[in-house]
């Protein structure tokens, strides 16, 4: 098997134990026996052991994500509601909201925060990407900033909506969405002013020199920092 492979089912075998014993050691070691993988090819796959597992479901998500917004008739969609139903298709996805609460409180750890960061990112930017984002300049920043807060924002609230169907939620993520649109308007608005375009000139090609490798390559946060190792 591959490595890949390996981590896949680890991962299948860690979720059950997760639920009560959260991203831990325990979870990593249980996962191993009842996988029958060769522990030294599982750290081999996992050398963070539980991390790596937390990070592979999380990513697992995002791939989730993308496959079924590349199946959906997006088209159809105004321009909101396309990322409306990435995230809440993101969402929907996960099979128990407690696999993402002790995820929450493994990345709450300030030595694995910096990663939980970068995950967060590469959603926001794995949604962009499957709606075609092609900027190359601030804006790559700010789309995947600002998503990345309503992204977060709604996770938290998802965790503690018992709504029917989560109906609750989507109305949230429904107003966090048209701040998102009114702040994208706002920055239309600055554009056309020569005057602030003037001195955002500086700033801007700035970060155009920073800017993360291409769609494919971004494995970590903005410009050169690719999280802790």
């Amino acid at each position: 098997m591959t490595p890949a492979e390996i981590k896949a089912k680890l991962l299948e075998a860690a979720k059950p134990h997760v639920v009560f014993d959260g991203w831990s050691e325990a979870t990593y070691q249980a996962a191993t026996a009842e996988s029958g993988i060769d522990p030294a090819m599982a750290r081999q796959a996992c050398p963070r052991g539980p991390v790596d597992l937390a990070l592979a479901y999380h990513a697992a998500g995002d791939a989730g994500m993308q496959a079924r917004m590349k199946a959906a008739d997006l088209e159809t969609m105004r321009y909101r509601d396309r990322v409306i139903f990435a995230v809440r298709t993101r969402l929907e996805l996960i099979e128990d909201k407690e696999l993402v609460r002790r995820g929450m409180t493994l990345f709450a750890l300030p030595q694995y925060a910096g990663l939980g960061a970068q995950a967060m990112w590469q959603t926001s930017d794995a949604v962009w990407r499957a709606l075609g984002d092609t900027s190359g300049d601030v804006n790559w920043y700010t789309k995947r900033m600002t998503l990345s807060g309503v992204y977060g924002s709604t996770v938290l609230y998802w965790l503690g909506d018992n709504s029917d169907g989560n109906a609750d939620t989507w109305a949230f993520l429904d107003r966090r969405i048209e701040d998102v649109m009114q702040f994208e308007k706002f920055k239309a608005r600055l554009r056309e002013n020569k005057l602030i375009s003037g001195l955002m000139a500086g700033p801007l090609s700035f970060l155009g020199q920073i800017k993360a490798p291409e769609a494919g390559q971004q494995t970590g946060m903005p410009g050169r920092w690719n999280g802790p190792k």
